[in-house]
């Protein structure tokens, strides 16, 4: 199996084969968000039974895109017209950020015994693939931080949806769009050059997290500009809940039975400290009165911005509220990385 499947071409058909498996007998169970959990279980599976899996590379790169148009899409003048008041509970972002990184780096220093720019970089919440850049360059180990975060974000969107329906009692129904039938041609056309120009555009102004955010800022300025009235169709948001969660499983790809009982134990264990820490805020958020549970629950829950925008979206919490706290933990984050690496490195020298 492994000889006729050794072309990138036929892993990539098999991955996909297994996601469209798991995306069916999901549905069929009427299991919750079959387009992200189906995918997610059937291909985590393969790759821990060293399937011959692969990625989709760009593909997942720019289902991406249809989240940064549905978050632009979202943002409207009424949007903005909200954002002072929730100038203090995104004030307590850098304050979040500090304690994570007052307790996550000993946790992996001390307890689990990685070097000093892994357990940086495993304890930032920041992007997977930031992170992973980042911590390399400055010195860490590239596998167990891929393996460190791509666990957190599976533990994470596997427990959210659990905890949003049970605890908080948000239905996991609200409509994620329209169908395509019923969306004007030529808003279509809009998206789809909204989210080609803002991902290109930003991946070459070196834009973080360009496949979202660009097309995320061109789109928001179309919106408060009345050019574009509608999210993307249900169906390009399904298809983005696909790849990605496609890519959480295929990270698992290749993961050894000493990774599991070190790299990923320690991820789980992490995911723990840092609900605690998430919880605390939220609560806070919540009991101040600066924000409504779910949305507060989804702003610091420390899970990948993508993930966290389809959550917004089935719950029907404030898109705007949510992302707009994402975004700020994100670019604390990536913008301290260079700083802390460079600390890391004068201090190896020394």
């Amino acid at each position: 199996m492994r000889k006729h499947l050794s072309h990138p071409h036929a892993r990539r058909a098999l991955t996909f084969g297994l996601a469209a498996m798991g995306t069916a007998l999901f549905w069929s169970l009427a299991l919750p968000l079959p387009f992200l959990f189906g995918p997610l279980a059937f291909c985590l599976a393969g790759a821990l039974a060293h399937f011959p899996l692969k990625g989709f590379g760009q593909v997942s790169v720019a289902a991406r895109t249809i989240l940064g148009v549905a978050v632009g899409a979202s943002i409207t003048p009424q949007v903005i017209a909200e954002l002072p008041r929730m100038a203090l509970s995104v004030a307590m972002i850098p304050i979040f950020i500090a304690l994570i990184a007052l307790v996550g780096v000993p946790f992996f220093r001390r307890l689990w015994g990685f070097d000093a720019p892994t357990a940086y970089y495993a304890a930032m919440p920041g992007g997977l693939q930031d992170m992973v850049i980042f911590g390399t360059e400055a010195g860490g180990n590239p596998r167990a931080l891929s393996l460190i975060h791509a666990t957190r974000v599976l533990i994470i969107v596997t427990l959210a949806p659990f905890i949003l329906s049970h605890f908080y009692g948000a239905p996991l129904t609200n409509p994620i769009g329209a169908p395509v039938a019923d969306l004007p041609w030529y808003e279509l056309l809009i998206m789809v050059a909204a989210a080609w120009i803002g991902w290109k555009g930003g991946e070459r102004l070196g834009l973080f997290g360009a496949s979202i955010l660009g097309p995320m800022i061109v789109t928001a300025a179309l919106s408060l500009a009345g050019i574009v009235h509608f999210r993307p169709p249900a169906e390009a948001i399904l298809a983005a809940q696909f790849f990605i969660g496609c890519g959480i499983g295929v990270h698992f790809l290749g993961v050894t039975w000493g990774e599991l009982t070190r790299v990923v134990a320690a991820g789980v264990a992490y995911v723990l400290v840092l609900a605690v820490l998430a919880a605390g805020f939220s609560g806070l958020v919540t009991a101040l009165g600066l924000g409504d549970p779910v949305p507060a629950f989804l702003a610091f829950a420390p899970g990948g911005q993508a993930e966290m925008t389809v959550l917004a979206i089935v719950t029907g919490a404030d898109l705007g509220f949510v992302i707009t706290h994402h975004l700020t933990r994100i670019v604390i984050v990536i913008v301290g990385a260079p700083v802390v690496a460079g600390l890391i490195a004068r201090r190896r020298k020394g």
